[in-house]
């Protein structure tokens, strides 16, 4: 990992150091546009010779139905089944207090607005295969999905060597009640849900993690098709700041849990002096050659870097710049730093909180936005699976309190018949034909 002191740094030079995943050549982008191109124009077809192609697999049919995935669910060992039914758990209850009815509001006298919650009801879930299999983000979207209420979830997970998915997979859908997933992976699968093919329907709203092909198909996608995307959540990353109340072992196990994801992570640890940076470099190198994961980890270590500054307010703008995905706080002192936070996807507070357990368990959703994407981007929760639609409501004497300002602020606007919608309203009504 490079070493930076912050008072070092231009203001260039930090805006080139938290630049990441981009794609100068469009390389990618040209890539992903032939693949979105063959899926809507085959359709399953194109996935079928995309799983031969990029996942080594010759399937015979592109999904696994219930009577499958039960079989597979059936190999989980009742402690594996326990956490993940842990998890599942803390991520309802967490979830679950996000649905709150809002409050009616009277503008003025006879004027009432009021919002409402609806499902989306058509959304697709990718759950990232790659180099490692995770059943958390299957949870992490599946459960606010279903909380919400929507009508039709599609799920689209890459095959595995056997043309089959992890048995943990499995067990998740079977909690979430899901009955079919399809096999897909890539920025092939993110075609599929946006365009629909044969087998796959299409969706109102694509969700989940992946790698920068996947991330590069949502985008486009979202900006070609009348299909949403939760957000462009690429490779994973966690941004550290540590002083010298936090623990070097701490820190470097964070560094590395987060490495291990792929080798496009990143790992940045943002700290207060040079020892710190000492004691972590030489904890990394002590606990990363015994993960089985080790090659990947060091890879993404080798895109990573450290950064020295004087202060934990230092740290604190750097972090704001950089707008990471996972922002720890290894320090004591954390109660004074929270209010600075401007832009991160989800914090861990204290030296007793790693990163590890937002990931798994605590309850918090791990879909976040990445790449800076968290200035403007939150993360996934039950908001992002519903529309929230408006209504009012005009009393009679609303429509005289309210009237008068309408029609001057149409007249205004030269928009005469806004202006005539109000004022025919505010006479006494004509007498249908025969009445008196």
């Amino acid at each position: 990992m490079k070493v930076y002191n912050y008072s070092d740094l231009s203001k260039e030079a930090i805006a080139k150091l938290v630049q990441r995943n981009i794609d100068p050549a469009n390389e990618i982008r040209t890539i992903v546009k032939e693949v979105i191109a063959n899926v809507q124009q085959h359709g399953d077809s194109a996935l079928f010779d995309y799983a031969e192609k990029f996942d080594k697999v010759k399937l015979n049919k592109l999904y696994l139905d219930k009577d499958e995935l039960t079989e597979l669910a059936s190999t989980v060992s009742a402690e594996q089944k326990s956490a993940l039914e842990t998890a599942y758990n803390n991520i309802c209850k967490f979830h679950l207090a996000q649905l709150k009815a809002e409050d009616k509001v009277e503008t003025m006298a006879g004027v009432t607005c009021w919002r409402e919650m609806r499902p989306i009801e058509k959304v697709g879930l990718y759950i990232p295969g790659g180099t490692a299999v995770l059943p958390s983000t299957f949870l992490m979207l599946g459960i606010p999905a279903r909380i919400a209420g929507c009508r039709e979830i599609v799920v689209c997970s890459p095959p595995q060597k056997n043309g089959k998915l992890n048995a943990f997979i499995a067990y998740v859908a079977l909690l979430l009640g899901i009955d079919k997933i399809f096999l897909a992976g890539g920025s092939q699968a993110i075609a599929a849900m946006a365009y629909g093919t044969e087998s796959i329907t299409k969706v109102d709203k694509i969700f989940g993690p992946g790698n920068q092909f996947v991330t590069k198909a949502k985008t486009i996608i979202q900006s070609t098709t009348t299909t949403a995307i939760d957000m462009p959540a690429g490779p994973s990353e966690v941004l550290v700041i540590a002083d010298e109340t936090a623990k070097a072992e701490y820190v470097a196990a964070d560094l590395l849990a987060q490495a291990e994801h792929g080798i496009d992570s990143q790992s940045i640890l943002v700290c207060t002096g040079q020892h710190i940076a000492d004691a972590t470099l030489a904890e990394i190198e002590r606990q990363v050659n015994v993960l089985p994961r080790a090659e990947i980890a060091k890879q993404a270590l080798d895109n990573s870097y450290i950064v020295i500054t004087k202060t934990l307010d230092e740290a604190m703008q750097f972090s704001n710049q950089y707008a990471p995905e996972h922002l720890i706080l290894a320090t004591t002192n954390w109660p004074l730093q929270t209010a600075n936070i401007l832009n991160a996807g989800s914090v861990f507070l204290g030296n007793l909180t790693p990163e590890s357990v937002g990931d798994y368990a605590s309850g918090t959703n791990h879909t976040l936005p990445t790449s800076s994407y968290a200035r403007a981007y939150s993360g996934v929760s039950v908001d992002s699976f519903v529309k929230k639609i408006t209504f009012q409501h005009i009393t009679p004497e609303g429509i005289k309190n309210i009237g008068p300002s309408v029609e001057v602020l149409a007249e205004l606007e030269g928009l005469h018949a806004h202006k005539n919608a109000v004022s025919i309203r505010m006479k006494p009504p004509t007498p249908l034909k025969g009445e008196k």
